[in-house]
């Protein structure tokens, strides 16, 4: 029995597993200290991005999976005119481009109002205009959450930023 191999969808999923796998064995070790002693009640401060990690490779093994037995991958070819290909690209790199920007904006104005920015450009940039009360919403209520979330239950601090830091933050 022969299965139908999709080239695509294969190379996408062993991408998908060698980039976490990469996070996982070389950047969290290295970037990520570990503590000598860590409370029994605490969780150390590689958990939550091991946690991604792994989770993130595994749905690259799904993904490999599923397109070794040719599951979840299109039969009929789709045509465009090329234009849609070119604003898909322009998106992912306006996409790198704020993430870049995320990165700038942490140690400058920290991690919250750095995460507000960039939940509200991905938010534009995924082409939402209809419920803009919900995604105004989000973008200023969610990463408050998140950040009261990990500062009261696990503790977790997030950094600051030099410029909020002189403003009392």
């Amino acid at each position: 029995m022969k299965l139908p191999l999709n080239r695509g969808p294969l190379l996408q999923g062993l991408a998908i597993i060698a980039f976490f796998t990469f996070v996982v064995l070389v950047l969290i070790p290295a970037y990520v200290p570990r503590p000598a002693f860590i409370p029994g009640f605490a969780p150390p401060p590689d958990m939550w991005p091991r946690t991604v990690s792994i989770i993130g490779a595994v749905i690259g093994l799904i993904t490999v999976v599923g397109a070794l037995f040719g599951r979840g991958v299109p039969t009929e070819q789709i045509t465009t005119d090329g234009a849609s290909s070119k604003i898909h690209f322009l998106r992912f790199l306006a996409v790198l481009l704020c993430f870049a920007g995320f990165l700038i904006l942490v140690p400058l104005i920290g991690f919250l109002l750095s995460a507000v920015v960039l939940i509200g450009v991905a938010i534009f940039l995924a082409g939402e205009r209809k419920h803009w009360v919900w995604a105004a919403g989000i973008t200023l209520v969610g990463p408050f959450l998140l950040v009261s979330f990990f500062h009261s239950v696990l503790g977790t601090q997030f950094p600051v930023g030099a410029l909020t830091k002189s403003l009392g933050f």
